[in-house]
């Protein structure tokens, strides 16, 4: 008799496992799959790397991201699923970003996810000449605001000349950075650069830190982007592992949740 309990003891308590683990895969299953069809269609969060959009995104930056806002390509699915389908220069309900967008896309050289700001749009032509932007032969707006000192995330300090750019149409001007208008890099200058006729369907990116950018003006960056690869458009900051020390005569950003852009 008491081996007869003992295993049904056994087998009870073995099924119960066996229906606490069955449920824990349903519910997984399930939410992966709605959080997998979320991320596709909707809203998907999103990281910065580098600095190469500050002052506007810091490094550690985490951000929201609308999937919706140029339509979807094989680029809106998420953790990098796209690699697996073929290319396509197909977007359901797609349509280009505006001038001024901040922008996440996939890297048409090497599938690296950057996010931009979009300054050239199908026919354009950009070009930079003594630091200064040309869209389409006119020079675009800039207002000189003030000096800035900040640690970067390497720990060196840098000084930055920061300035509101407009460009035309644009509702509301954005901020940039600029270290020398007479910058020069290893074999190229981000201050001299193009002309870039941009072709039909790909947008040209630029680095809000505009010194300090790999970007569409860069022999080592994305190029022009075709519209496949656009992700989707930046929308705010919710929160960030960024910090930084308060120190006498350095800039320290702070009031970065739900910041919009």
């Amino acid at each position: 008799m008491g081996l007869e309990l003992s295993e049904l003891d056994d087998s009870t308590f073995l099924n119960s496992v066996k229906r606490e683990v069955i449920d824990w895969l349903r519910f997984i299953t399930i939410f992966m799959a709605v959080f997998y069809i979320f991320s596709t269609l909707f809203y998907a969060l999103f990281f910065i790397p580098s600095g190469s959009m500050r002052p506007n995104l810091e490094v550690g930056d985490r951000f929201i991201t609308s999937k919706w806002a140029y339509g979807w390509s094989r680029h809106s699915l998420p953790w990098g699923t796209a690699r697996f389908l073929p290319s396509s220069n197909n977007r359901l309900f797609g349509h280009p970003p505006e001038r001024g967008d901040v922008v996440v896309f996939v890297n048409p050289k090497n599938g690296t996810v950057m996010i931009k700001r979009a300054v050239g749009l199908p026919g354009d032509v950009i070009e930079t000449r003594g630091g200064r932007l040309y869209i389409n032969g006119e020079r675009v707006q800039r207002t000189f605001m003030r000096i800035t000192r900040f640690r970067d995330h390497y720990g060196q300090i840098r000084t930055a000349q920061v300035y509101f750019e407009t460009f035309p149409n644009q509702k509301k001007p954005h901020t940039i950075y600029e270290f020398s208008d007479q910058m020069m890099l290893t074999g190229w200058s981000p201050d001299d650069s193009g002309p870039f006729t941009v072709d039909d369907g790909h947008v040209f990116f630029m680095g809000d830190n505009r010194d300090n950018s790999n970007d569409s003006r860069s022999p080592h960056g994305p190029g022009l982007v075709p519209f496949e690869n656009l992700v989707g458009k930046a929308l705010t900051v919710v929160f960030t592992f960024a910090r930084c020390r308060h120190e006498p005569g350095l800039d320290c950003p702070s009031g970065r949740l739900w910041r919009l852009f």
